[in-house]
């Protein structure tokens, strides 16, 4: 039986929790990207306000403490729960979330709830496993035991952080075991809702006038000018300013590449991995409009997304080229960005579905597409002139490897230290910025700035 089929005259996955299941379901079965799902779902779905927020908590909060749930009900499921039916797992999951991390659920409600999902679903046997199962481990909630510290601090941090234990590993190996702690309780830290405010439509001081006006309270950012982190999670994109074109929603840690560029208004600018446009948006913000910026992707689909972007932001200086960024040819540049395909390891809190669906092999896998962008670019660059290379992981074979290998190779470019511009606590020790979720309370993002002497 299809598990999206109504059944009988009756939706099986309706109300929250329904839909949380079957959101679970397609995310344990397929490739698709946890906020693409729950963006269909919600649009198609009559989900008052407040439910959507439930929803949206709920599936996050599944899928970033899926590891220390799944290390519980491996504990109180008799047999092989990994071969559990994915309604009864998922009805499971989404209830001992509700259970460990939900105050307003009592506990006996998310019990209910989930037996009588999968009795109209599976029947009265699985229900009454499930019901035995969860009210077990409810009984014995302060009692639940995790691996020994001591004696496998990978296997502990693994499992109550809930990360990979390849990833912490090799985290541990190079931060040490404080350091990754703390990155991974900042991971599992409920996202921030941060905006970029867009100066060719507005102004920061017009931007937190209107923002107070409707009662939403805000911080202005850390580190970079006309960034505003929102104190909640709201649907801002339905407010009228995001359609006129006043703000972008993007991480702070977006910025940093497209300031460390240093593009002024009259330069040829070259965005050689543009969609979906954040950082594009930014660029030509800082440019004012004047001058020419070249925005590439290579897939049609992705630049009609960075087409109505730019469109809804005023951008008026773009020209857009559907081109493999990786054999593009043109007249030299005088700042060019390269803002890599990556892991994204350093947006775990925004994307916790990441961590599940990256091995050690993705990130060998993307190196050489990251190092041929950045020798395509660096042909593309006039002498003199500035090229950033940034990514959003915090992993050194995506970073500061590919740059060390392409200046090795090519002794006609320099690395120029972004310790002019920004703080040393931005900046690592070889010049690039690199942040960190638990060190600078943003996303985890890495930008090199490279000089061609000749």
């Amino acid at each position: 039986m299809d598990e999206t089929n109504n059944f009988t005259g009756m939706n099986l996955y309706e109300g929250v929790r329904g839909l949380a299941v079957k959101i679970l379901n397609r995310i344990d079965r397929t490739d698709a990207y946890l906020d693409k799902i729950l963006e269909i779902e919600i649009k198609n779905s009559d989900l008052k306000g407040h439910d959507k927020a439930l929803l949206f908590e709920i599936v996050h909060g599944v899928v970033r403490y899926l590891g220390r749930i799944d290390w519980i009900l491996n504990g109180f499921y008799k047999g092989q729960f990994s071969k559990c039916i994915p309604n009864i797992k998922n009805a499971m999951r989404v209830a001992l979330y509700q259970i460990l991390f939900l105050d307003r659920v009592p506990d006996y409600a998310a019990v209910n709830e989930a037996v009588d999902f999968v009795k109209k679903l599976q029947g009265k046997k699985p229900a009454d496993l499930t019901n035995a199962v969860l009210r077990n481990i409810i009984r014995s909630k302060d009692g639940i035991r995790y691996p020994n510290k001591e004696d496998d601090i990978v296997a502990y941090l693994s499992a109550y952080y809930s990360h990979p234990s390849w990833l912490v590993k090799r985290w541990t190996n190079r931060y040490g075991e404080n350091f990754t702690e703390e990155l991974l309780i900042a991971n599992n830290n409920k996202p921030s809702l941060n905006l970029r405010v867009n100066t060719l439509k507005t102004s920061l001081d017009e931007m937190k006038t209107l923002l107070s006006k409707v009662q939403l309270k805000f911080n202005i950012g850390q580190y970079l000018p006309d960034f505003i982190q929102l104190h909640n999670l709201t649907n801002i994109a339905d407010w009228e300013y995001f359609a006129k074109g006043y703000f972008s929603i993007q991480d702070e840690s977006t910025g940093f590449s497209c300031y460390l560029l240093d593009v002024k208004p009259g330069h040829r600018v070259l965005d050689l991995c543009a969609a979906p446009g954040g950082k594009t948006g930014l660029l030509a913000d800082l440019m004012k409009g004047s001058g020419e910026l070249i925005a590439l992707d290579k897939y049609e689909s992705r630049l009609n997304i960075l087409k109505k972007n730019m469109e809804r932001l005023g951008v008026t200086n773009i020209i857009f080229k559907e081109e493999d960024s990786s054999e593009y040819k043109d007249e030299p540049f005088d700042r060019i960005l390269i803002d890599a395909p990556c892991s994204g390891l350093g947006t775990l809190t925004k994307k916790p579905d990441i961590k599940w669906k990256r091995d050690l092999g993705d990130i060998r896998n993307l190196n050489d597409t990251q190092y041929d962008l950045l020798v395509n670019g660096a042909k593309l660059l006039k002498a003199g002139g500035f090229l950033v290379y940034s990514t959003c992981t915090i992993e050194p074979e995506e970073n500061f490897l590919i740059i060390k290998k392409f200046l090795d190779n090519n002794p006609n470019f320099e690395l120029v230290s972004a310790k002019e511009d920004f703080g040393e606590n931005l900046v690592d020790e070889n010049g690039c910025i690199q942040t960190y979720p638990n060190k600078h309370k943003i996303d985890g993002a890495f930008a090199a700035r490279l000089r061609r002497i000749n």
